[in-house]
């Protein structure tokens, strides 16, 4: 099994360029370590600031309920991978934006923006807005770990429709995920997408994305697409999206 990931605010310059440095993990990761992870002598783990960069180190010893002394590798910095995927996530209701972050973390996505579509039920205001942005930031982080990734996605202040459309204009590809039988909606699993730059997804909420959405996005460039067959909830779609997206642009090869 790959080495467990532990985050850290920064690297001090003296381990940026030579390897054999000492590092203390204290703090709340040094507790993980030692008291959950039980991390012993010799065993390797890996330290990133989830920004790209990265290091290897080598317990050297636990020390009491929350240090753990290391020997670190050169610290290597993971470039931006290319093109960018970014998923605009409509608010699910109850813990299922937690879900839709966790998921879509572990596959790749790069970034997620929240929206607050005309159709979604939950609405972020004041405090809860910052409560529920925190968490979302917080299960992104949590989910980077898990998957042993060193370049966490970017999670986004919530965004307003015509703030998703600045985005969409922006965008290499600008897809709208919108299943209507009455509507002309393309396979995604056959579109036309780029080899870098950036892809920009939309994911609309359990309602669906509203004809004026639609129209909105659609004069900023983007156009409707289909996974398949079947409807899946929001909090799913982006992740299967995502894999696909991945999958055709060769960044799975």
């Amino acid at each position: 099994m790959t080495a467990p990931v532990f985050v850290v605010e920064s690297f001090p310059p003296h381990l940026s360029a030579t390897a054999g440095g000492q590092y203390v993990l204290d703090g709340a990761e040094g507790r993980h370590a030692v008291s959950v992870k039980r991390m012993r002598a010799g065993e390797t783990v890996v330290l990133t600031d989830g920004a790209g960069r990265w290091a290897e180190g080598e317990v050297v010893a636990a020390e009491g309920k929350d240090q753990l002394v290391l020997r670190l590798g050169v610290v290597a910095e993971e470039a931006a991978e290319s093109p960018r995927i970014t998923v605009v996530q409509a608010l699910p209701k109850g813990d299922r934006g937690e879900l839709a972050v966790e998921t879509m973390t572990e596959t790749g996505v790069d970034a997620i923006v929240p929206w607050a579509a005309s159709r979604c039920v939950t609405q972020w205001r004041g405090d809860r807005g910052l409560k529920a942005l925190a968490k979302w930031r917080a299960t992104a982080r949590e989910a980077g770990k898990q998957s042993r990734r060193v370049r966490f996605p970017e999670i986004a202040d919530a965004a307003s429709s015509k703030q998703v459309a600045a985005l969409l204009a922006r965008a290499d590809f600008a897809a709208v995920l919108h299943e209507d039988r009455e509507y002309g909606s393309a396979a995604l699993a056959t579109a036309g997408l780029p080899s870098t730059g950036e892809i920009v997804l939309v994911v609309g909420p359990e309602g669906g994305v509203s004809p004026e959405e639609l129209a909105l996005f659609e004069e900023a460039g983007a156009k409707a697409y289909r996974l398949g067959a079947s409807v899946l909830r929001t909090s799913t779609a982006g992740t299967a999206a995502t894999a696909l997206l991945l999958g055709r642009t060769g960044r799975w090869s």
